[in-house]
């Protein structure tokens, strides 16, 4: 869906693109998380019904929604963000808490490094419309910091045990 105003030329300032180094920076705090957890570990729940695992899967998950908008962005010449369900986290839990978890870490991490590199490489006049509605469609790491950050509570709980 294009957003209202989404037709208007870019604001005048140019984006920021410290987003680059930030974004680069959360997927490699996501590789070394993956390498260094084991197999036990990425089953580990984080929350109430989410594991390391699934919080992975989830990352992957919102990652790939934010590759189609910029697919969708660059053909249109426009914004196009298209909606989603609010319930869909809740929907997709059994579909990624049926992915085996050292696929979800791989596919979270192929996901990433092509969102970052498609974002670093994305037109300026759309990537800062993105920005505009919301500095999470361009700065991943926002998203991707939050759950890591999750993951290493619920890890480093377990150690102090």
């Amino acid at each position: 869906m294009n957003l209202p105003g989404s037709e208007s030329q870019a604001s005048a300032m140019p984006i920021d693109r410290s987003f680059v180094a930030l974004n680069r920076a959360a997927t490699e705090r996501m590789r070394a998380l993956a390498a260094r957890l084991t197999d036990a570990q990425l089953q580990h729940p984080v929350g109430e019904h989410w594991t390391v695992a699934i919080t992975l899967a989830h990352i992957a998950f919102w990652e790939r929604r934010a590759l189609q908008a910029l697919d969708l962005t660059q053909h249109d010449g426009a914004v196009n963000w298209p909606e989603l369900d609010i319930f869909v986290n809740d929907v997709s839990l059994p579909l990624w808490a049926a992915v085996p978890p050292r696929a979800a870490a791989a596919i979270a991490l192929e996901t990433a490094e092509a969102l970052d590199a498609r974002l670093e490489a994305y037109p300026s006049a759309l990537l800062q419309q993105l920005n505009d509605i919301s500095p999470r469609l361009v700065v991943r790491a926002l998203h991707r910091n939050e759950h890591l950050d999750e993951v290493d509570e619920a890890i480093n709980s377990e150690t102090l045990q």
